[in-house]
């Protein structure tokens, strides 16, 4: 197995030696490494930068590695965090009473350099294959919810606006037969005049032909929607098939519509769509649809953290997200840019945004996947590429490029 590179471990150990071999193992496997040399100090480490992976020796000063271990499973900011124990203790017991606090593996002193790498790997790999299936899970069932609601709202939908077509030609026939009693009818009926003036006639002639078209513009837009979900919820696609890009963009503003909408803290975000002439493109189209949501969602919580700053600050921006579409210039791939003027981002998170688990979300808002899952999408399963240019405070731009067609990468 291939080490994964980019990770973070924190070896926690109160031996020297052990760490300068530790360190010089990792750093030249290509994990990011940092240190700490006792329990405590392991905590305060955690509370500053989640790890990927934590070594930790078991007998050490202060506080020895299973009382860190049961007081970082029993945080649930840290819990997930798959711990390996070292020791050079092979009885039994204190094997079982590491994993039965949570370790996921022991390492046996002295450190031998491919066992640690081997189970190093196997335990980030798992983590990675265990996130990742709760993810595509999440989307998954995510597709199948909406794609039931469409359904279910598709039947009477269609009811109603079939429906209407007739009534509205019934009406019209109705308001044209009223029409010539009234022309062609001398005789005044006290009765009938009475009724004409309370109901105000000449009023209902002259509304309900509107009415009519407004009941028919809402259901016109209520089948708009409904074509978007159903585009939308189009996430177990196992063969690449022609896809209009612009519909699946479009699918996926519709789902995101609440939260484009005003809310008590900012106005609704503009939406400037520039949208090129594109060719019908070669894709997984639920996948692609999973990077718009992940993208678009992602630039409404950096516009929402915008502007809670800048409200903190007494200033003032239009939120706005920017949607363009074009074909390259060698006509081989289409590009689409999505920007907008959230709260932007630094040079190191831009480093490693794309990383598996890397998140700068509070807990419980993020997995630090999404975009790692976004990049495998577009970069490994359609063979485009995926780049972001982002600075503090002045928004970002996300870029992808897909080939048209697949046999062309």
């Amino acid at each position: 197995m291939n080490n994964i590179p980019n990770n973070s471990i924190l070896v926690v150990d109160d031996v020297p030696i052990n760490i300068k071999i530790l360190l010089e193992i990792l750093t030249q496997a290509g994990y990011r490494v940092s240190v700490a040399k006792n329990g405590k100090s392991a905590l305060e480490k955690v509370e500053e930068a989640i790890p990927n992976l934590i070594l930790l020796d078991v007998m050490m000063p202060v506080m020895d590695g299973f009382e860190t271990c049961r007081i970082l499973k029993a945080n649930p900011k840290t819990k997930d965090i798959p711990i390996i124990f070292m020791t050079a203790l092979s009885e039994p017991i204190n094997k079982v009473k590491g994993l039965q606090l949570g370790a996921v593996d022991y390492i046996t002193k002295p450190i031998e350099h491919e066992e640690v790498l081997a189970r190093i790997n196997v335990h980030l790999e798992l983590r990675r294959t265990q996130l990742k299936l709760a993810q595509e899970e999440k989307m998954s069932s995510l597709g199948q919810l909406v794609a039931g609601i469409a359904h279910e709202i598709n039947n009477p939908v269609n009811f109603i606006s079939g429906n209407l077509i007739h009534a509205e030609k019934y009406i019209e026939d109705l308001l044209k037969l009223l029409e010539l009693y009234e022309t062609h009818t001398n005789i005044s009926i006290p009765e009938i005049k009475t009724f004409s003036k309370k109901i105000e006639i000449d009023f209902l002639k002259q509304d309900l032909p509107q009415l009519l078209s407004s009941m028919k513009k809402g259901s016109e837009r209520v089948e708009q929607i409904v074509r978007s979900l159903r585009l939308f919820s189009r996430l177990d696609d196992t063969e690449c098939q022609l896809v209009d890009l612009h519909e699946g963009i479009d699918s996926t503003l519709v789902i995101l519509s609440s939260r484009i909408k005003a809310t008590s803290a900012r106005p609704a975000i503009d939406i400037v769509k520039e949208y090129g002439d594109l060719p019908l493109i070669e894709c997984y189209a639920g996948k692609i649809n999973q990077v718009l949501m992940n993208l678009l969602a992602n630039a409404i919580d950096a516009i929402d953290e915008a502007i809670e700053k800048l409200e903190s600050n007494g200033s003032e921006q239009s939120p706005t997200i920017w949607i363009s579409t074009t074909v390259t210039s060698d006509q081989k791939s289409v590009l689409i840019e999505i920007a907008d003027n959230g709260i932007g981002m630094s040079a190191d998170v831009q480093q490693r945004m794309f990383e598996q688990f890397f998140t700068t979300k509070p807990l419980g808002k993020g997995t630090g996947l999404g975009l790692a899952i976004a990049r495998e999408i577009i970069v490994e399963k359609h063979g485009g590429s995926l780049q972001v240019n982002a600075s503090p405070g002045k928004g970002a731009k996300f870029a992808i490029a897909i080939p048209i067609r697949q046999k062309d990468y």
